[in-house]
């Protein structure tokens, strides 16, 4: 154990003993954020066998778990190689590169799990976009600016559900058809408050 403690602790196996702990956070952390949510996803909308409702959990929590390790080994790696290309230093653009090549390597594939976890980091950016210029004092945040983004988000995901739903994400259009559509339907006291169809 002294050995093993020594090595881990040694400064010149940081680099790579960060490779190892970053696909070591990805995994836990991609299983800690999906478990749960594909856990009460799946129960509240999906219908079918108990064991077709695990197997999906499982397999969406494995996939959401297995693509955050894999992208931080080769966003790490990326960036690793490009500081040791110039002599120790980082580059402004390496982080960029290394989540561009990373981005496209990894999250490729348009699925359920990767449409979800690309559209949170959309929003995130987009939100971030709009704080810089307020940052940098080209324009002067009010009380009431994020009154007016969120009525105006909410203006066009409405427009969209109610005149071109097809664009959307399914899992946003399947929450909205509950909320919006499905409320509009009953033929019984058990339908109207105990069961939604």
């Amino acid at each position: 154990m002294d050995s093993i403690t020594a090595f881990i602790l040694d400064p010149k196996n940081q680099e790579l003993l960060s490779l190892v702990k970053g696909v070591r956070n990805g995994l836990v952390y991609g299983t800690k954020v999906r478990f749960p949510h594909a856990l009460v996803m799946t129960f509240l909308f999906k219908s079918g066998p108990l064991s077709e409702k695990i197997a999906f959990i499982f397999r969406a929590t494995k996939q959401h778990a297995t693509n955050l390790g894999k992208f931080v080994f080769i966003y790490k790696s990326i960036t690793l190689l490009l500081k040791k290309i110039r002599q120790g230093k980082e580059g402004s653009i390496d982080a960029f590169l290394a989540g561009l090549i990373g981005g496209y390597y990894v999250f490729r594939n348009n699925n359920n799990v990767n449409n979800q976890i690309v559209l949170y980091l959309f929003s995130r950016i987009l939100i971030g976009l709009a704080k810089h210029p307020v940052r940098e004092g080209l324009i002067k945040a009010s009380p009431h600016t994020f009154s007016v983004f969120a009525a105006v988000v909410w203006g066009i995901v409405m427009w969209q559900f109610r005149w071109e739903d097809d664009v959307l994400q399914p899992s946003l259009r399947s929450s909205m058809t509950y909320l919006y559509r499905d409320s509009d339907k009953w033929d019984s006291l058990r339908n109207f408050l105990w069961h939604n169809k």
